[in-house]
């Protein structure tokens, strides 16, 4: 019975559809990914090196063997997808969420594909195709995940509480971003070794609260803004097709470490991704060298054409 009366909460407005209603709203996107293995009972997973080690958690808790694979200058995959036995899974990535029609074509003769979409949000899920995203690349909640699965668990998973994990969105409005940094690695070391949970009420409710539609045009616009000035200056050749909504602006310079220095001093926060591969792999793997020079340049909704040109001035005038 829910309460009449007292107190305000916090002042949600819930009107919207949201993402996925269909999908398995769960607490994390690494037990999203366990969700899956849980279901499909494989005994190895083929995993790219370029990747987030929190994808391991679940493999090293259930004792899946699992082994890494490289991919080329394109962000696909080197390797040889005959091997793949019936009791095993192939994990891949769409890298930066502009790799839907590679994704697309790989999904229909590689059997057991499992999709990570935790940096494509917007990316579809393939029909028969078992697919896990992670919200929170993309937007202000704390956790949160949903898994595309034909079967489901018998299981019945408690609902997660997110209320504590809040601190470092909340200063960032309040405080700053480096003033909310220390709460959002904080955050971070919270979601490790989580078991797998229901997503919680508040992160649902504030999905809800989400104009998604707008979210996807923003991003359309400032990615499109910033390649047709950079593209010149990048070394990694992209481009957007139908269904491709980006989580970033991924820029390839051998100089990504200094410039990444350069824009934190003027107050421009990049991701490079992911820092373990240089621990998985050596200096001959591709992983290796993408992990090292490609910047992740913010283009999200937050953002409009004077955000982009600051960054383009500043790229413009660093000492490449």
């Amino acid at each position: 019975m829910n309460a009449i009366g007292g107190f305000f909460e916090l002042e949600i407005n819930s009107s919207h559809i949201g993402l996925y209603p269909d999908l398995i709203p769960l607490n994390t996107g690494r037990n999203a990914f366990e969700y899956i293995l849980r279901v499909r009972k494989y005994k190895k997973i083929y995993i790219p090196y370029f990747t987030c080690n929190v994808l391991l958690e679940p493999l090293q808790k259930l004792n899946i063997d699992y082994e890494f694979y490289d991919v080329d200058d394109s962000l696909e995959a080197i390797f040889d997808f005959s091997i793949i036995k019936e009791n095993e899974g192939f994990l891949i990535t769409n890298y930066f969420g502009i790799k839907n029609e590679y994704i697309k074509r790989i999904s229909q003769y590689v059997k057991n594909t499992i999709i990570d979409n935790a940096q494509a949000l917007f990316s579809i899920p393939i029909e028969n195709t078992d697919t896990f995203y992670s919200p929170r690349k993309f937007v202000g909640v704390a956790d949160g995940s949903f898994v595309a699965i034909t079967d489901k668990l018998q299981d019945i998973f408690e609902t997660d509480q997110s209320f504590e994990r809040f601190s470092h969105l909340i200063k960032r409005i309040d405080l700053s971003p480096e003033e909310a940094y220390a709460d959002f690695q904080t955050n971070d070391n919270s979601l490790k070794n989580l078991p797998i949970m229901q997503m919680s009420k508040l992160t649902q409710r504030l999905l809800l609260s989400i104009n998604f539609e707008e979210i996807k045009k923003k991003r359309l616009e400032n990615f499109h803004y910033l390649h047709q000035r950079l593209k010149e200056r990048n070394n990694l050749e992209i481009s957007l097709n139908e269904g491709d909504i980006p989580m970033v602006y991924p820029f390839r310079t051998k100089y990504a470490f200094q410039l990444k220095k350069y824009l934190i001093e003027n107050k421009v926060f990049s991701a490079m991704y992911w820092p373990n591969v240089l621990n998985w792999c050596s200096d001959k793997n591709n992983a290796y060298k993408l992990t090292e020079e490609i910047l992740a340049l913010p283009i999200d909704q937050r953002y409009n054409d004077k955000d982009m040109n600051r960054i383009i001035n500043l790229i413009t005038n660093f000492n490449f």
